[in-house]
């Protein structure tokens, strides 16, 4: 048996992960994490394919330890993994890595807790086992790298593995166990691009299928089911078949030591975070010169290629098309002041305003800017006005980035903000307090069950403007760039 190579180097990671002591800073930013991802896992947990998803294993439900969510309601590990995940991709409010191109929280997050659920662990636990979920996958990630994200959604591939790892390290899987759980999540990611470039579900369900399948590995893995060891770097591995060949040699470069969760970043626009840079830059313009849509003549926004073949279409009739439509959003971004999840209802879809806007959008790339991705995402936005004016505003990277953080206030907001529609006003605080002080609860399931279960009464809360628990104080500016 082969007892050495990249998936067991990850292997030795997690064993020594298991018994280290993280840091207060790193245990604060995987708090920030768990928040974010019940933000957006909220914000779909209502909306198909989640629903449908429950429909179609409603014999399953009723089972096992593990919640889900909004509704409370148990199911097996495997299928409260897919479910959960499958609605934290949905409102595309999920956190980013930005330098692999990678949504960690929605597959690694709901794998987790779903896993320390049905084990009955703490929470301290489970903030580790997404610690490790996050640090194995992200740099998985990093090495596939931008010809990965050709062809392939690395939230749907990668993901397998932070699944996969974060399970694997609740479950208490042994040295060779957890590395065997990688090798066989390795083999079952998948997921292609024109999955959500067009409108279609697929793209939600493969955070889902990434966290069961993940976890199906670990689970197996505990069993005996033994992997290809060799599966990243061999001849027809991973790194072959998905990037055309893949440098692996600093993958486990400062694993432990530098910790990839501290550099997330959340999201502060409810749509493809490819357009964020542009709709930061369209929010500048129209604050400091007090623009309205009838003052425009021309809005052009030159940015990277990828964020143009993702979003450059102007064919907006659902909400999934207008999530990946940069014309709609920048159009959105200057009527509105905001893209929010309100940006994407059926009224506002059809808003005439916007869509007039929208044909004066211009899209072209920067090769600069192209250059930059995937570690910088920034737009340069001109807007001609009515009046003979030429605006300019360069957005260098993104609100929410790691160098342009949310603050933990902002965070909570945003999952008040998501969250309140679907639990009520009073569930969602009180979910907000458990999850700040994960790292002192008992148990996972207990500290977030009886904020999220219930639902009676919500509707009567839904349009009171929450207030916020109060916040562990903190002197440091959070979410910065090492």
């Amino acid at each position: 048996m082969v007892d050495k190579g990249l998936l067991v180097d990850m292997a030795d990671y997690a064993e020594r992960e298991r018994r280290a002591r993280l840091s207060a800073d790193v245990i604060h930013h995987a708090k920030r994490a768990v928040i974010d991802c019940f933000a957006a896992l909220l914000a779909g947990g209502n909306d198909p394919p989640a629903t449908l998803l429950a429909r179609a294993f409603g014999d399953s439900i009723g089972h096992g330890k593990a919640l889900l969510y909004p509704s409370g309601r148990k199911a097996p590990l495997r299928l409260a993994a897919l479910i959960n995940a499958t609605a934290a991709h949905t409102a595309e409010f999920d956190d980013i890595f930005r330098d692999a191109i990678y949504h960690p929280g929605a597959p690694t997050i709901p794998a987790a807790l779903a896993a320390a659920q049905s084990r009955g662990a703490d929470g301290m636990a489970f903030l580790r086992a997404v610690v490790v979920g996050y640090e194995i996958s992200t740099r998985i990630g990093l090495a596939l790298g931008r010809p990965h994200y050709r062809y392939w959604h690395t939230t749907a591939t990668v993901g397998t593995f932070g699944s996969a790892a974060a399970v694997a390290t609740l479950l208490g899987l042994d040295r060779m166990q957890f590395a065997h759980a990688l090798a066989t999540a390795a083999t079952m990611a998948a997921g292609l691009q024109q999955a959500f470039r067009s409108e279609a579900m697929s793209k939600p369900l493969h955070a889902g299928h990434a966290a069961e399948a993940g976890a199906l590995a670990a689970v197996a893995a505990g069993e005996g089911v033994t992997g290809a060891l060799d599966v990243l770097d061999g001849a027809a591995g991973l790194g072959a078949a998905m990037a055309g060949g893949t440098d692996w040699s600093g993958t486990v470069v400062g694993l432990g030591r530098d910790y990839n969760i501290t550099q997330m970043t959340f999201k502060n626009h409810g749509c493809c975070g490819h357009s964020f840079a542009a709709i930061d830059a369209i929010l500048a313009l129209r604050a400091a010169h007090n623009l309205t849509a009838e003052k425009i003549s021309k809005i052009t926004v030159r940015t990277y290629k990828t964020a143009l073949d993702v979003t450059g279409s102007y064919k907006v009739t659902t909400s999934f098309e207008g999530r990946f439509s940069l014309p709609y959003v920048a159009a959105t971004a200057l009527v509105h002041g905001r893209v929010r999840i309100d940006a994407f209802e059926p009224k506002r879809l059809a808003d005439p305003a916007v869509r007039a806007l929208m044909q004066k959008v211009e899209l072209a790339v920067d090769p600069v800017l192209d250059a930059g991705f995937p570690g910088q995402r920034a737009a340069h936005v001109e807007i001609a006005t009515t009046d003979g004016r030429q605006l300019r505003h360069e957005q260098p990277t993104r609100k929410g980035d790691p160098d342009l953080p949310l603050s933990d206030d902002e965070l909570s907001d945003k999952l008040l903000e998501l969250a309140s529609p679907a639990v009520g006003a009073a569930q969602a605080r009180r979910l907000l307090q458990r999850l700040w002080s994960l790292d002192r609860a008992g148990g996972a399931a207990m500290a977030i069950e009886s904020a999220c279960s219930a639902r009676r009464g919500h509707q009567t809360e839904r349009r009171r403007s929450p207030s916020k628990p109060k916040q562990p104080k903190r002197t440091r500016k959070t979410g910065s760039s090492r």
